[in-house]
């Protein structure tokens, strides 16, 4: 049953071949400047430790918090989607945004800081799977490869952004620029959307269960919390904080079955029941782990090994990350005309090239070969997203749209996650043993660095032997099967 609309009326037609609808453009646009505040944060440490007087430790919690909230949020959101109408989710997302933002910009203190940061990642969870629902919604089939290019600005290039936008910010400024500068854009996009923005489907009213969504935060945010402790060497911790995620999580996946059998399930995993889409989730999360990883290690190296500062680290970066959003909508071209394996393929091998080639770094390799080999990990990472956003959503029937989109943007959390934690435990590890055989310091940090590339390149060949496995199109097979399979009444 539909609930009563105080707004614009649901649209259900889709948008005219070859264009893109401006409810995507305003949505992509939106959702740029919610995500790109997950990683704005990393260059201002050493200001807010200076200016709050807080550890390094206590400085790292407003990314981690963030991240978390998002891993604890994002699972609700299938259940929250269907339930109230697009200009509503909009509306919430982007209100929560701009309280956080604005609380943020004027906090007195590292506490208020951080739930200002946390109110902030509420609204970006919202966003993503908005985004994602709302596009299998409105493009046609045969468009859906370029328009989902253009989400790629959105999802890939706006994290990897972060770093380089702050860096820019605070060379005017203190740390309360990041968000100064930001409240206006977001500001006049949510006040644009509210003004364009129009309903697509129906809502559907459905009661929340409660267990769900306690076993969901607990296990997704204890899960992301605990790997996040491993980067701080508490391995202890962080190995019974992982283990309880798991455990509420099995509990989560187990109410969720049962409550499949009365179609009323916070967070529906038929979508898992679809090969193309369950392929699609696991190539993207090894993806996902080796970009966030390079993120990490690469200015580390820049800055700590070839003493870079945070500005000239960021410019460094920034010639892959435009290269990966610009090509977005070229890709998702290609992936109309000719399918998703022609990409797919050779972006995996690209990736994996691309890591094996950062398994070689040394005290004075080449900045233009360290330019050139993140610039062929973006572009690969572009050819990769792209059409496996698509296949992968595009395997699922539409009623399951926005739980198949809630999925995907958890594990994308939960895989940075464990990219962040993988790559600091393993480079943290080989440089205390070198330290210890007599290495110093920079170069026993060069090794951790290098081993943890080389586990980064190993991880990837999953994504290659995924990538075989994908097929050029979506099996709409698959849909028609489960969308004429009836329900069982509630």
């Amino acid at each position: 049953m539909s609930t009563p609309q105080t707004d614009s009326p649901a649209k259900q037609a889709t948008t005219a071949p070859g264009r893109t609808p401006p409810v995507i453009r305003l949505l992509v646009l939106a959702t740029f400047v919610v995500i790109l505040n997950e990683t704005i944060m990393i260059n201002a440490i050493p200001r807010l430790m200076g200016a709050l007087n807080i550890t390094e430790q206590t400085a790292q919690w407003l990314s981690t918090a963030f991240m978390l909230t998002m891993a604890a949020v994002i699972p609700i959101t299938g259940w929250f989607l269907q339930r109230v109408s697009t200009r509503g989710a909009y509306a919430t997302a982007m209100s929560l945004f701009l309280l956080g933002t604005a609380l943020a910009a004027v906090a007195p203190s590292f506490e208020v800081l951080l739930g200002a940061r946390i109110i902030q990642a509420s609204g970006t969870a919202v966003m993503m799977p908005l985004l994602m629902t709302t596009l299998m919604q409105v493009v046609p089939e045969e468009d859906r490869g370029r328009v989902m290019g253009t989400l790629s600005l959105a999802i890939s290039v706006a994290p990897a952004m972060g770093p380089t936008v702050s860096g820019v910010i605070l060379q005017f400024g203190s740390w309360r620029l990041l968000f100064a500068v930001v409240f206006p854009i977001a500001a006049v996009i949510t006040w644009f959307g509210l003004k364009q923005l129009k309903n697509v489907g129906e809502p559907k009213y459905s009661t929340v269960d409660w267990l769900s969504v306690v076993t969901a935060a607990a296990g997704f945010g204890g899960l992301v919390y605990g790997l996040s402790r491993f980067e701080g060497g508490d391995t202890g911790t962080a190995v019974t904080i992982v283990a309880a995620g798991l455990a509420a999580i099995v509990v989560f996946v187990f109410r969720q079955l049962s409550l499949q059998k009365r179609d009323v399930p916070l967070l529906d995993l038929r979508t898992l029941r679809h090969r193309t889409y369950t392929i699609a989730l696991i190539l993207m999360s090894v993806a996902f782990m080796a970009m966030l990883g390079s993120m990490i290690l690469l200015p580390l190296y820049l800055q700590n090994v070839r003493g870079l500062s945070a500005l000239e680290t960021g410019l460094l970066v920034m010639p892959g990350g435009l290269a990966m959003g610009l090509l977005g909508p070229t890709i998702g071209r290609l992936f109309d005309r000719f399918g998703g394996r022609v990409l797919v393929i050779p972006g995996a091998i690209g990736i994996t090239l691309a890591l094996t080639g950062f398994t070689q770094i040394t005290m004075t390799m080449p900045i233009w070969q360290l330019l050139g080999l993140h610039a062929l990990l973006m572009v690969s990472l572009a050819a990769t997203f792209t059409p496996v956003f698509t296949l992968g959503l595009g395997a699922v029937p539409s009623p399951l749209y926005s739980h198949a989109s809630s999925i995907l943007s958890t594990l994308q959390q939960v895989a940075a996650a464990i990219g962040t934690a993988l790559v600091v435990t393993v480079m943290s590890a080989r440089s205390e043993t070198l330290v210890s055989e007599g290495a110093t310091k920079v170069l026993a940090d060069l090794g951790g660095m290098r081993l943890a590339f080389i586990i980064g390149a190993a991880l990837s060949v999953a994504v290659v032997v995924a990538a075989l496995l994908l097929p050029a199109r979506a099996d709409r097979n698959d849909e028609a099967e489960e969308e004429t399979r009836p329900m069982v009444p509630a």
